[in-house]
Parts: C-alpha cells; structure tokens; sequence
C-alpha cells in the first residue's frame, strides 16, 4: 500500500497492485495534481480459434495460467476455446496442467511453488469452493495443498462457470483458470470483453492475420497471438499497460520514458513583434499575417 506521506513527496507515482488500492492513489495524486502509472489487475482471457494449433495453445496454456502460480499481473484466467476444437483441447490442457510438479525447494526440481500469503490461499480457496458448491466442474487441481506448506494451492482448471459465481468476474491471482466453450470468433470476443478489466489477451489461430483482427477488437493493453503473455511482456520497446480497471498510462517504449517527463516551451521573438506595425490597421494586420502564413504552409516552413 502507498501511504499518503510518499504521495505528498512524490513528484510521479508508478505503481503495480491492485485494482482497489490504484483508485486510492489517483485519488491522492488528483488532489496534488501530479502525474501517475496503474498497472493493476486483470481477468485475462486466451482466445483458442476453430484454426489454432491445439497442441501448441494446450501446452502454452499452462505457463499463461500457471507459471508464478498464477500470481503475475499478465496471467490467464479464462479461456474461450471454439466448440471445433473444444474437446481437444481440453483434454490436452487438463493432461498437461496434471503432469505439472509442486514443492518449496528453491531450485528447478518444481514447476509450481507456494502462494505469498494467507489472504492469497484463502481468496483462491474461496473462488473455487464458490464455483464448485454453484455447480462448476474441476477439471485439474481444485484444493489446498497443505501437506506442501500453508500456501500451496493445486493448479486448477474449472469449467461450468457462469455468471454469478466469484471466479466468473473477480480476479483471483492464483493458480485457476476456467474454460469456455464459443461457437464463433464473434461470441469469444464478446465474451473476453465482458469484463472490467483489459490487462493482458492472447489469441490463439494459425492465420495470423485473422488472429491480428481478433486481437484489434479485444479490449485489453497488450493482446499476444500465438503466446500467452511473454512476447508483449518482453517486447521493452513496445508501451505496455491495461485498460478499463487494470490501470492507467503506459510503461516501456517511448511513452514508458516520457511520462517522467515534464515539457518546457521557451520561445525567443525575433525581428518584429506578433502585433501591427505602427501606423497599420488591425484588419491589414490580420490580413497579412493570414497570407504570410498561407505561404508559409505551402512552402512547408515553420
């Protein structure tokens, strides 16, 4: 949390957390009328067309969803997969999330670790346990794993999720994830903007043209085609940052450098005065001035 002593220094403030906590702070930085970034949070969604390689978006899937435990800003959260290829990969998706390794050591003998703390375990326990008791079906994972340590959740994918459940809007910021079934690339976008949120998108189609339209009309900062998160993530050039309630501004690129960046404008006059010369009426004045400039245009002068 940014507390209002830091704010009351701060000529600029960039932050990533939470939704709730970035209104708090463009609060404050209204008040003193400074500059501000809000990276915040994201329902994310990956976008599986009735053309995509399956297999490739299956195995993806699980990093998008999972890697961090599903603590990063960028990670998956709901997946539309088209009716086409829906079984396939499904059934890809869940075998590969299962084959997934948890454990607390430090080295590289786990692909998932411990969530941070005890209101993470117990925000990720609720989502599921919601959706499961209205009716979602766990796919993959679905309980705490407290024989790892008293953060440790299973990856977990649910389906059967609608509207009125938890998970079917709030971010979890945690290993799960639900899938869709669509019939059209219309009812999947559609679908992935039904959201506050426009963080993070991928979408997944072996025509990248089609998938490039797709991703144009799908409301989010960053839209990744054929990847979950890490090629816009690591494109620095390139400004990154969320729509809606995922933020405000743009970090990285051009833009990430000159939000720091208060503009100054010293302008020197030369030779005679913006006014009429003396003895010269206001309307010859204007007149001149209107025909200098025309031709100043034209010959592409400044």
């Amino acid at each position: 949390m940014v507390g209002t002593e830091v704010i009351a220094r701060a000529d600029y403030v960039d932050y990533t957390g939470s939704s709730a906590t970035g209104r708090t702070i463009a609060q404050q930085a209204g008040e003193r009328l400074i500059g501000y970034l809000l990276e915040l949070g994201g329902k994310n969604p990956l976008l599986v067309l009735a053309d995509a390689d399956v297999s490739a978006a299956a195995k993806i899937a699980v990093r998008a969803c999972f890697a961090s435990a599903g603590q990063l800003c960028e990670s998956i959260e709901r997946i539309y997969v088209h009716d086409k290829v829906y079984e396939q990969f499904v059934t890809e998706f869940v075998a590969n999330t299962q084959k997934l390794t948890l454990g607390k050591a430090l080295g590289f003998d786990y692909e998932i670790g411990s969530l941070t703390f005890p209101r993470q375990i117990d925000t990720v326990s609720k989502h599921v346990d919601d959706a499961v008791a209205k009716g979602a079906k766990v796919l993959a994972g679905g309980k705490a794993r407290p024989d790892l340590g008293p953060y440790f959740y299973e990856p977990t994918i649910l389906a059967g999720v609608r509207e009125g459940m938890t998970v079917y809007r709030e971010e979890t910021f945690g290993p799960v994830v639900s899938v869709y079934r669509v019939t059209s690339d219309e009812e999947a976008i559609a679908q992935a903007n039904d959201t506050a949120y426009g963080l993070n998108a991928s979408v997944w189609s072996k025509d990248t043209e089609r998938a490039r339209e797709v991703a144009a009309r799908t409301h989010a900062g960053s839209v990744n085609v054929n990847e979950g998160f890490i090629a816009a993530w690591g494109s620095v050039a390139a400004p990154s940052g969320g729509l809606g309630i995922s933020g405000t501004g743009r970090r990285h690129g051009p833009e990430g450098l000159l939000k720091y960046v208060d503009t100054q404008t010293i302008a020197v006059q030369r030779v005679l005065p913006i006014a009429p010369l003396p003895g010269m009426s206001e309307q010859l004045w204007a007149k001149t001035m209107t025909l200098y400039l025309g031709v100043m245009k034209t010959l592409r002068q400044k």
